[in-house]
């Protein structure tokens, strides 16, 4: 048996070492920042000048961009996210919530891979191989193929991928994975770094794509993929609400492709199954006639998706009236109803006031302000927008409404889906075969509806 490498703890504020653990740096005075770390050994330095590079430079004119290609996954939305596919010798970081559907969608992949005649090598540290088995009928594909490893050991993992020769590798998850040379238990930021550098070093060198799967908890405990991304090649999330069928997978960080682009796949009971058309399916069993409804444009990465928005305004019951979003940020509505109060002359504030969005999706950007101002007022004034109109705007804190950016490629989308009218705003310089209603300040929103 190797003898275990002697460890340090490390801060991960100012990097100062310590031999064992302590609640408190002494460095910087940071509290429950040290991380163990296998020790480095120094290295003797020559005087002499050092010793040329085994492997020579090269010019990047004299290298073909056919040299590296990309392996498919078999799952059109996951090759989009990813760039076109895996790059052999990549590392991919898969983040989420448990029970979000990373494991069903990466034994998908793997089953379709292996299929391909891409070996594929399945690292199971959380469950048994009867249990991998288990979820494998219940998905559509054929998983046989699949070689699926119930190990934790992360050199153990590398010496049987080595072994089978697998091209891509997957790990599930990080947090379970360990190195006998660290003392720390598995899921710590010790072992989790440890390991997601030595599977780094073995894709590397090997070639082979590594797939690991990154716990995200609501608490965002710091062993969580946030410690890892520095050291991956692609970020990816996958997002959904748990009561709701669709799942969002969302590139942050990308060296192989644009980052921000986004897939979108349902859950079903055969498994998680891509959205071709997702803003029909975002706006399937929408009831138009219903006040307090609205429909705007997202731009997610480079495709536009519609999406619906609800509101409901309603006489507060007792004490200070709720205020209470879902898909949308707490502060931004508390922004919204006062310029709509202070701006517009809607009374708020003696009403409870909720917000939804429908499909478990998370509005970031400021572009569907004007679709959750046009929510509100239709709900507070019980009149139903226009079933076949969409809303695209920013909300200023003086009532004005501002332009947004990609308008084209928005009403391009909503005009496919069947609208005919744009509310946006009346600075907007676009054109296209969908009306567009210009829109300056909330008052004239509310000119607007009323007449």
């Amino acid at each position: 048996m190797a003898a275990k490498q002697r460890s340090v703890y490390r801060c991960a504020e100012c990097g100062a070492e310590h031999p064992k653990w302590a609640g408190r740096c002494d460095g910087c005075g940071a509290w429950n920042t040290l991380v163990e770390e296998i020790a480095q050994q120094p290295r003797k330095r020559g005087g002499g000048t050092g010793q040329p590079s085994a492997q020579p430079p090269v010019r990047l004119t004299d290298v073909s961009p056919d040299r590296t290609p990309r392996i498919s996954t078999g799952l059109a939305e996951l090759d989009y996210v990813l760039g076109g596919g895996l790059v052999p010798g990549s590392l991919v970081l898969i983040g989420g919530e448990p029970g979000v559907g990373k494991s069903t969608l990466l034994l998908q992949a793997a089953a379709r891979l292996q299929a391909a005649g891409v070996t594929t090598l399945y690292a199971a540290g959380e469950e048994s191989v009867d249990q991998v088995r288990l979820r494998a009928d219940r998905i559509a594909e054929d998983a046989g193929g699949v070689l699926v490893l119930p190990e934790v050991r992360v050199d153990a993992i590398i010496a049987q991928a080595a072994q089978t020769g697998a091209r891509v590798v997957v790990v599930d998850s990080i947090q379970t994975t360990y190195t006998d040379e660290l003392d720390g238990a598995p899921g710590n930021v010790g072992q989790v770094r440890e390991c997601a550098a030595r599977l780094m070093r073995y894709a590397k060198a090997s070639g082979a794509a590594a797939l690991l799967v990154g716990h995200v908890t609501r608490g965002g405990i710091i062993a969580g993929p946030k410690t890892l991304e520095h050291m991956v090649d692609t970020v990816v999330y996958f997002e959904g609400d748990p009561h709701s069928g669709f799942r969002i997978l969302r590139a942050v960080k990308n060296r192989f492709g644009s980052v921000d682009e986004v897939g979108i796949f349902e859950m079903t009971s055969a498994g998680l199954s891509p959205v071709a058309n997702p803003s029909a399916a975002f706006l399937a069993g929408r009831n138009a006639d219903s006040a307090g409804t609205a429909v705007t444009a997202l731009i997610e990465g480079t495709r536009p998706v519609l999406i619906e928005i609800q509101a409901l305004a309603a006489k507060a019951g007792f004490g200070t009236p709720q205020r209470v979003a879902t898909g949308l940020e707490h502060k931004r509505l508390a922004v919204l109803l006062a310029v709509l109060e202070r701006r517009g002359g809607f009374p708020f504030h003696d009403l409870d006031v909720f917000v939804n969005v429908t499909g478990g999706v998370r509005l970031i950007e400021p572009a569907s302000d004007l679709a959750v101002v046009a929510a509100l007022v239709s709900s507070v004034t019980d009149r139903p927008l226009p079933a076949d109109a969409v809303f695209l705007g920013e909300v200023g804190l003086g009532g004005e409404i501002r332009p947004v950016a990609g308008t084209d490629r928005r009403l391009a989308e909503a005009e496919r889906q069947g609208f005919r009218r744009a509310y946006v705003a009346a600075r907007s310089k676009v054109a296209g075969r969908v009306e567009l209603i210009p829109i300056a300040h909330v008052t004239d929103l509310g000119a607007r509806l009323a007449a």
